[in-house]
């Protein structure tokens, strides 16, 4: 197949070309900065047609991760560029797409699994999911953060792709052993013993383990009867206090510091981020998949942690 991916520079894009090449599939990486890859990587500017359309001609998928990094404190230039970079890229995407002569079969795009409801009492999935951003009580940041979501998909629906399925990948974090990815961050903090609950420790942690997200692309780019959202998750959310426990397992580590809200509040100045992140219960379950018949290697948490630290052992000898 040949592979399109748009915003292939960050940990999932990497994960994804890196895969991909592996398997002898013909990868082309759409960058603002072509690096030096195994496979080849074009230039584009994430917001007007180029000479990049053209690798859209005859391709298998078009695979759209652009997007600005949420991992910042939400300022009112990294509000805007979080909000410009998705709708710009997704929406050129859709011109290129529209305007191919031979157009990419589908067109799958990121989105993520905040757009739905911080909550505790059910799991959100795709059909009776609780879109957020009205519950009370929410912080002003919580509420950008579902604005941001429902825009991404807004722009996705507008296109006008007649010869192209669209799936909206509503993605939980992916949890891979890279140097510097979601899962090599805890880990950091279990390893000092700081991997404790983190506030209440209440709040629902959705995740879905690296190997599973490839798994998971391949099969959504070969079942024509798939579009619209997809939820990108492990079955088996569990609490935050329930997550650290399994990595300190894991690890072989028997205790670690919990952090109170208001520390976290502190440290998320000092480290330019936003407690959000951590903070908000995102209960969330793959309904479309598992109706559809897609199979998980690693359904729950503990043995996806285990893997995952013996990869992370294995690589840093």
């Amino acid at each position: 197949m040949k592979i399109v991916i748009s915003g292939g520079s960050g940990q999932v894009g990497r994960l994804l070309a890196r895969r991909m090449h592996a398997d002898r599939h013909e990868v082309v990486v759409l960058s603002r900065k072509p690096a030096d890859t195994p496979w080849r990587t074009v230039r584009w500017d994430g917001r007007v047609l180029g000479d990049w359309r053209q690798e859209l001609e005859g391709a298998d998928a078009i695979i759209n991760l652009t997007g600005r990094s949420v991992n910042c404190r939400y300022n009112a230039a990294n509000r805007r560029a979080i909000l410009d970079s998705r709708i710009n890229s997704t929406q050129v995407i859709g011109a290129a797409v529209a305007g191919a002569q031979c157009p990419p079969r589908v067109w799958l795009q990121a989105s993520t699994a905040t757009i739905y409801a911080h909550r505790y009492d059910a799991p959100n999935d795709e059909k009776t999911g609780l879109i957020g951003g009205t519950e009370p009580n929410t912080p002003e940041a919580w509420r950008f953060s579902i604005d941001v979501a429902q825009a991404w998909e807004r722009a996705l629906e507008e296109a006008q792709t007649p010869h192209t399925r669209k799936v909206a990948l509503r993605s939980a974090m992916t949890m891979t052993a890279d140097r510097g990815g979601i899962f090599d961050t805890v880990l950091r903090l279990v390893r000092f013993g700081l991997g404790g609950q983190a506030g209440n420790g209440r709040q629902y942690v959705s995740w879905i383990h690296g190997e599973d997200f490839l798994h998971a692309i391949y099969w959504l780019i070969e079942q024509e009867s798939v579009a619209g959202p997809v939820n990108l998750c492990a079955p088996h959310p569990l609490s935050n206090a329930e997550f650290m426990r399994a990595i300190r397992q894991a690890w072989g580590i028997p205790i670690g510091l919990p952090t109170p809200q208001w520390m976290l509040e502190i440290g998320a100045v000092f480290l330019k981020t936003e407690t959000e992140l951590i903070l908000k219960s995102r209960r969330v379950v793959p309904q479309r998949l598992l109706e559809a018949g897609f199979t998980f290697q690693f359904p729950t948490w503990p043995e996806a942690a285990q893997d995952l630290c013996r990869q992370w052992r294995s690589t840093r000898r």
